[in-house]
């Protein structure tokens, strides 16, 4: 079982890489909101990992549902760091988002990609028979 001193530091963590984006959104020089777009990309990030958790087989050594899983997973997180930087480099006109909400929001999302990470390696001892990493 999870201890709780764990719990509360995925807390405060996450807590940390929100209020990043939060910033990267509210701070009166940048100005718009589009780089709280990235919560989307929080929330379907670990969803094909957990879905495969659900069709797992103990069969071969390879585990396809997984491996697809991972590689959704994946594009989804690249997904959200390459989102802000094509944003802040618009060839036409002015840029979406400012350079400084784009630091902003990468480093957002390092945070709570990290926090997302912690809770699945956190966790992952509390489910016998699935391993994520191998």
């Amino acid at each position: 079982m999870a201890g709780v001193k764990a719990l509360i530091s995925l807390a405060f963590t996450g807590s940390i890489g929100m209020t990043l984006v939060i910033l990267a959104c509210a701070l009166p020089q940048y100005g718009n909101y589009w780089p709280l777009i990235m919560t989307l990309f929080y929330f379907f990030s670990p969803l094909p990992t957990l879905m495969a958790r659900k069709y797992q087989d103990d069969i071969g050594s390879s585990n396809t549902c997984k491996e697809v899983a991972l590689f959704i997973t994946s594009g989804i997180v690249i997904s959200a760091f390459a989102l802000p930087i094509v944003l802040s480099r618009s060839p036409v006109g002015d840029p979406i988002i400012q350079t400084g909400a784009c630091v902003l929001t990468v480093f957002g999302n390092i945070v709570t990609f990290l926090t997302i990470l912690g809770f699945f390696i956190l966790f992952e001892s509390d489910d016998e028979g699935y391993n994520m990493w191998g």
